[in-house]
Parts: C-alpha cells; structure tokens; sequence
C-alpha cells in the first residue's frame, strides 16, 4: 500500500540536522533536571492514514499522527488514561453537570503557516474553539464526527446540523456553545452525560485555525495547522511524515525545560510487518506496534529475556480497549435472519483463533462488543457464544438452510495489510465455516480506503473490521450499533454502523446510560444493552486485543495504555553513555 523510502536528498539533510545525538543545524538545548532534550524518534505504521483533518480522522493512523501536531480543551494522561488540562488550564461545571466553563491558557499560538498574515501563527481565543465546535456540528463529506461527539448532547447541536442539511444555517452557530469572553468558553448539555469530558478529548473537539480551513479546505486531510508540540514539516502520504519540534509551544516539565523534548517525530509506512521488524532490529526504528503473530515463535527467547529486562530492547504489553470483528449488512439476505447470524457466531472456536493462529496475542471475544479490559465492567454471567457447532447447524436449518443447502456463496472483504494476521483469521474462519455450516466464503482482500466504502455504503455483507476505543468508556463501542446513526438511504455512508444493526430495546437502554450518573448503574445498563446486541447476534466479535510494543532501551516516559494513546511531548532519549540498563 505504502512505499516507505524517503527521498535521497531530503532523508539526508534531515537525519544530518536533527538525527540521533547530532544537532547540526538544530538549537543546542541543554535540559534540568534528569531529561535529554533532542533527537529524532522514528516509527512505523502498516497502514496509510485516511485523513489528518480532525473532523475526518476515523483511524488509528491518522490520530497517531494527528495528535501531535492538533489539541482541545483537554487531553488523555498518556500513563492512566484520566483526563487532564490541556489549552483548557481551569474548568468548572455546574451541580448537575450540564453546564462546563472552560479557561482557555493565554500564551497558546497556532504554528507558524502562510495562511496568516506574514506566516506567523496567532494566539487561540475561545471564539476559535467556538467556530470549530459549529463545524463539527455541520453537514460535510469531511465530518465524520458529528455523531460521536456533540450530537443528542450539546443544546442546539442537532437543531444547527440540520440547519447545514436544509442549507440555512443558524446564526449563532450553536445555540448551547457560548463565548463568554476572548478566554472563556461555555458548552450546555441537554442532559447529564458522564463521558463529556473524554469526548472533549478525541480529535473532532480539537482546534483548527479559521484561515487554515479557508486557504486549504480539502486538502487538511494532508495539511495541518495545530498548537501541539510538533508541527507538519513535510509529508507525503503512503510514504512519510515528519513532524518537527514546535519552538513556541506553551507547555512545560516540572523542571522547568519547554517542551517538547525531541527535535523530530519521523513516522514511515511499511506496510510489511517483517520488514518493519528487520528495521528495528537494525535501530532504525525506536518502537513497533504489534509483533507480528508470524515471527512469535521465532523472537521468543528474546521476548522472554525482553520481560525480565535481558534483552536489548524493552517490550511494553497491556490489555486493550480493541476489538477485532466481524460485521453482516443486516438490510441484506442472508444476514436479514438473526438464526444465519447467531449460527455464524456459534460455528468458529475463538478459543483455537487465539491460541494457535495468535499465538496467545489477545482473548476470546465470549461477552459481546466491549472488551473486559474496561475497569469496573463486569461480564460475570455474560451469554455470549462459546464454540458449539451443533447448534450452529440447527440453527441453520431453521434459518432455511440445512446442512448449507442452498446458502448462497459469499466473500469475506478484509482490509490488507496488518502483516499475516487479517489474512490467517480469515482464513481460519472460512474454513471452520465450511467444516461447520458446510458453506464457501471467499476472501476478498482490498486496500484500507475501499474497505472502508463499501463498508459504509452497504456494499459489504460480511466484512472484517475493527474498533479501538476514542475514550476510556463502553460507549464508544456500543454507540457502533445505535440505530440513530444509520442514514436513510443504502447508498449514504453509514460510518458508525455499518450493518445497520437496529432493535428499539438496545437504543432504549443505551440512551438510559447516557443519562445515568452512578457508574454502577450506568455500567449495569451497558452491560445489558451488549447482551441485547449480543442476542441478537448484531456482529461477531473474534477477539479482545493487546497491546504489545517494542522499545529500544533509551526510550524514556512513552507508557503504554489501554488505547494506545500517543503523547509525543514528553519521550526523551537516554544518551547512549547513560543507557545501562
């Protein structure tokens, strides 16, 4: 998908001027206290990213690389997950919590770019947040983030984006969005919502410069102008980002020293997993994501000596707010028949899938689409579906066809790339399908983009997808099968839910959640709105996931998370005459 060579020329001048402990051309920066300043961090993704437009950003690439150059109000703690202040210093809400106050920091610039006056960046008020905050709330092809964030929320939000659908819009913008003065912003909730402060976290809540979207409209998708700790210094897509060191970025450590730490973020897009080890092992990658299921056998030693610390790198493992699944176009025959559906789910082994096709890497997915790693989420006597081929056949029989007769051949669309791992689950699958229910299924194996098409567009009956939680709460994985978020037409793209999965009993108790203040009995309410779907056999999970990264041994303060949240700001390089560990 990705080529991943840089130009001669430009690779270079740039690994010359910021590479490793060599700062020609870079500001000598000495830090306080026990930190390093400099260097470039090098890392790899197997995927291209879809867009870097925050409105837009609907995968994991495209936010790994985003969140470095783009922020909100606030942001995630990098080690835990909590939320934290951000261009937000101070906030405040009310008793009930639908009305939150929001002090913005004085000092906060956008990074320097020529749609300003003399390509200097100016100052964030809270009127930028609020023109942001209306755009999120309108109508476009390139807003991808209106249903995850402010809509059925925020107090005039619905009523504004249908004013862009009907092409009259409001003026005001949004009616519950209020700038108090140039510091100072108001956001009013329809109802108490729990979660609000993490929405505000994930990228549609974060702020974009006016003039930017004016001069560059479509083409933010590759174009970015933010206030994080690196800006855009040149990118190419399916072959690299580099991102360098913003010098007038407002955040500091507690010694003192500006962040951030390292000169150059340089992520590139080899899209072969073994390639990217080889590179690694090389040290000319500083982490990877994910080891690929293929090479575990051949790395275990060193795994094992990685665990205890004998190795000559570091590996990071936790478990994940990931699920890998597999969707039905529900409107569609056969997956109109909830008994194809639950005969499906009851046809493969999970247990076998991560065993001995993963190697270990994950848990089964038995308790329905939130994954168990969600603190205090309870899955004590959760029905999912544990391996049980007889009732698959009879439920196939019942649904009409017995013993497979006359099911129709159909093709599994799996997104390529990912190393072998896609391709070996849906291998695997395939083949007990055929064993059990005694139907073909074909692999059908396309790059990202036209994966995600015709997913959206219902094209798609069974489709390999996944999900990678936008914030620490069981909603962002269940608000997947709300039926508000189905559009009107097949043809629309149907972004959040792609199946289109709809049961009136699952919404009802999504929506009490949402409503629910008392953790436990908002947890409770999940719980039981999973079980519907999961009944109702709305996808078919196949496995929890976790998270597995390999550092090289100077790497300092990049902490895992359930996430995989990235905060560039504060990793630093141990020199390599200090590196003893």
């Amino acid at each position: 998908m990705k080529k991943y060579i840089l130009p001669f020329l430009a690779a270079s001048v740039l690994f010359a001027a910021c590479g490793g402990d060599d700062h020609q051309g870079q500001k000598e920066r000495t830090a306080k206290g026990p930190v390093h300043c400099g260097g470039v961090f090098r890392m790899n993704e197997v995927e291209d990213f879809r867009s870097l437009f925050p409105l837009n950003i609907i995968e994991e690439v495209g936010s790994h690389v985003a969140c470095q150059v783009y922020e909100g109000l606030v942001k995630f703690n990098q080690k835990d997950l909590a939320i934290i202040p951000c261009i937000a210093d101070k906030y405040e809400f009310n008793e009930n919590a639908t009305k939150y106050t929001f002090h913005i920091r004085k000092g906060v610039f956008f990074h320097d770019d020529p749609c300003f006056p003399e390509g200097k960046g100016r100052e964030v008020k809270a009127a930028d947040f609020k023109w942001c905050f209306d755009k999120l709330c309108e109508l476009s092809p390139n807003n991808q983030m209106f249903a995850i964030t402010f809509k059925n929320r925020v107090v005039g939000a619905d009523e504004y984006f249908q004013s862009s659908v009907d092409k009259k819009l409001l003026a005001g913008g949004v009616s519950g969005v209020k700038v108090l003065d140039d510091y100072t912003i108001e956001i009013n909730l329809k109802q108490p919502f729990s979660g609000f402060m993490n929405i505000l976290a994930t990228p549609g809540c974060w702020v974009y410069p006016k003039e930017a979207f004016d001069k560059y409209k479509e083409d933010m998708s590759i174009t970015c102008i933010g206030t994080g700790p690196f800006h855009a210094k040149s990118i190419k897509r399916g072959e690299y980002a580099i991102l360098e060191r913003n010098e007038k970025y407002w955040g500091t450590d507690q010694y003192g020293n500006q962040l951030p730490y390292l000169d150059v973020l340089h992520f590139t897009f080899i899209k072969d997993k073994k390639a990217e080890l080889l590179k690694f092992r090389k040290k000319e990658l500083d982490m990877i994501f994910r080891i690929p299921v293929e090479m575990v056998h051949s790395i275990m030693g060193e795994l094992k000596d990685a665990r205890s610390g004998g190795a000559d790198f570091e590996m990071q493992g936790t478990p994940a707010l990931r699920l890998t699944y597999f969707g039905f176009q529900h409107l569609l025959p056969p997956f109109n028949n909830v008994k194809v559906r639950q005969a499906f789910n009851y046809a493969i082994n999970r247990k076998d899938i991560v065993k001995y096709t993963l190697q270990g890497e994950g848990e089964p997915a038995e308790y329905g689409m939130v994954p168990p790693a969600f603190k205090d989420y309870d899955t004590t006597g959760y029905a999912g579906y544990r391996y049980n081929p007889e009732k698959a056949k009879k439920l196939m029989a019942e649904a009409g066809f017995p013993d497979g007769k006359g099911f129709p051949v159909l093709s599994l669309e799996i997104n390529a790339n990912g190393g072998d791992r896609n391709r070996s689950i849906a291998e695997v699958v395939t083949k007990m399908l055929k064993e059990n229910l005694n139907i073909e299924v074909k692999i059908d194996q396309m790059p990202m983009g036209q994966h995600i098409e015709n997913m959206e567009t219902g094209k798609s009956k069974f489709f390999r997808t996944g999900w990678v939680a936008d914030y620490p709460d069981p909603e962002t994985f269940l608000t997947l099968l709300g039926s508000a978020n189905i559009p009107a037409r097949m043809e629309d793209k149907s972004y959040l839910n792609p199946g289109r999965y709809k049961s009136a009993k699952f919404d009802s108790l999504l929506v009490a959640a949402l409503k629910e203040i008392d953790s436990k009995k908002r947890f409770d309410l999940y719980k039981q709105a999973d079980q519907t779907a999961t009944n109702d056999a709305a996808t078919m999970p196949i496995y929890y996931e976790e998270i597995d990264r390999l550092l090289q041994k100077n790497v300092r303060n990049f902490d895992a998370n359930a996430m995989e949240y990235r905060d560039m700001s504060k990793v630093w390089f141990e020199p390599s005459d200090k590196n003893k560990k």
